[in-house]
């Protein structure tokens, strides 16, 4: 069966010019991609990310109490190392992943099978020159930038135990990330998943044996935890390469001269995709501040703690996001934009119900989530405050991120970093007013929240009004 594929089109006479264009033959696996009837192929393809990022929280956890055992100074300087790890996992990840992917799938649903391979290769490079450079810049300058972020003493040194480590294998998470990416341009969720979520089973004992040791194992206390990380992000990569050098890939990793326009159509996407990301941590990072500045250190910790929700939802709506990717690039590279509308819609709606089911939950039950990491009472009061507030808009954030994603898809991202950009303004200089004129956190708490709800419900409106698709009918 062959399937027609050519340029987009709008209007009462797509049917003509659709047939005037070239017949491609695309693999049954891209086929699906374009016909199968959209929230049962969605969910089917999602729910293997899913599990990969309820796994990785969850380690993330189990690591954090594990290494609170080791004392004060260790867990501070796990906290203070925890940004910049969660930064390079965002923008290996979600960001220049995201490039990785849409590109793959606009090649795959173009029927561009050789530049689908080249653009394999190209992803690999671009990662392999960020992973280098982020490792020099933070060893080369982690100790001011982790006294910068409030370290002084032990817990400082605690935090470049760690992320010296960490950061030593940063080059290993960037290429494992880039096959990843590479690898659900293609649609194909499961192998990632299931190659991270067994190397998640092995990872879990690995990190508690290097950090208390046993037997002939020395125990290496925080960095521990750090060399289990990198050897887990080795083992990534060892078996995601070679699943794409088989050959069992659709798009598969051969090499060809190295080309600037296949970079550039990662780059566009993947490096302004990059803004985003930092969006998000400023936003929180500011917001810490305000509230330290207004509130003190027990506030802090209970911000610190409630807000650390809503990093937990970034993961959970990249395992929807990811497929989205894949999806809504495949079907604008075959010239189906009504379908890719669609399908980012669904998935948009999907997104809202699981994370406002999770922000209502934490508002009604907030202290089930804060007495996990501490019972002090002023830590408690100012994180259930924070919850109660803003977690029943959390899925205006669910929303405008799955968005964001399938705006990569479609190469898109002017609406959902201006989207973010109007997040930024109302938190922050919304949340700085409202403390100067009443001093209370709670309107704090109200502008973040106020923030969440432009910013889902401004890109979802600028997403059906046709946003992504404008550029191409001027050019027609």
């Amino acid at each position: 069966m062959e399937l027609s594929v050519g340029l987009p089109t709008i209007g009462t006479g797509s049917q003509a010019i659709a047939a005037a264009k070239p017949v491609v033959e695309l693999s049954p696996h891209t086929r699906r991609l374009l016909q199968d009837p959209i929230a049962p192929m969605l969910l089917r393809m999602a729910w293997p990310n899913i599990l990969i990022m309820v796994a990785q929280a969850a380690t993330g956890l189990i690591e954090t109490w594990w290494i609170a055992r080791l004392g004060t100074d260790a867990l501070a300087g796990m906290a203070l190392a925890f940004p910049p790890v969660m930064l390079m996992q965002m923008l290996s990840a979600g960001a220049m992943g995201g490039g990785i992917s849409a590109a793959i799938a606009r090649a795959l649903g173009r029927g561009r099978r050789d530049e689908a391979d080249a653009l394999v290769l190209h992803a690999v490079v671009i990662n392999v020159v960020l992973g280098l450079a982020f490792t020099v810049v933070m060893l080369a300058f982690g100790r001011p930038i982790y006294r910068a972020l409030g370290g002084t003493r032990g817990e400082l040194e605690a935090a470049l135990l760690y992320s010296n480590v960490v950061f030593a294998g940063n080059v290993l998470l960037w290429v494992m990330n880039g096959l990843a990416s590479a690898i659900r341009g293609t649609g194909n969720m499961l192998v990632p998943a299931v190659v991270i979520c067994v190397g998640v089973v092995f990872l879990v004992p690995l990190s508690a044996l290097l950090i208390f040791g046993l037997g002939p194992i020395p125990a290496l206390g925080i960095a521990g935890g750090g060399a289990a990380i990198v050897v887990f992000y080795g083992a990534g990569t060892a078996v995601l390469g070679w699943y794409v050098l088989s050959g069992r890939n659709l798009a598969r990793l051969r090499w060809s001269r190295l080309r600037w326009p296949l970079f550039r159509d990662i780059l566009r996407v993947g490096a302004v995709a990059g803004i985003q990301s930092v969006q998000t941590n400023v936003t929180i990072a500011l917001a810490t501040a305000l509230v330290a500045a207004a509130a003190g250190v027990d506030a802090v910790a209970g911000f610190g703690t409630a807000v650390r929700l809503e990093y937990l939802l970034i993961p959970l709506v990249f395992g929807l996001g990811a497929p989205l990717v894949a999806l809504v690039g495949t079907n604008i590279g075959a010239g189906q934009q009504q379908r890719a509308l669609r399908i980012a819609l669904t998935g948009g709606a999907f997104a809202f119900a699981l994370t406002e089911t999770i922000g209502l939950i934490a508002a009604i039950w907030p202290a089930q989530w804060l007495t996990l990491f501490s019972a002090e009472p002023n830590m408690i009061e100012t994180g259930s405050a924070y919850l109660r507030i803003v977690g029943p808009v959390y899925g205006f954030f669910g929303l405008g991120l799955s968005l964001y994603f399938a705006s990569q898809g479609a190469g898109r991202l002017f609406w959902p970093l201006l989207c973010g950009f109007l997040r930024v303004v109302i938190s922050i200089v919304g949340g700085w007013v409202a403390l100067q004129l009443t001093g209370s956190l709670n309107w704090l708490f109200a502008a973040l929240a106020l923030g969440l709800v432009v910013f889902g419900m401004t890109l979802v409106a600028a997403i059906r009004s046709g946003a992504w698709f404008r550029r191409q009918a001027t050019q027609g």
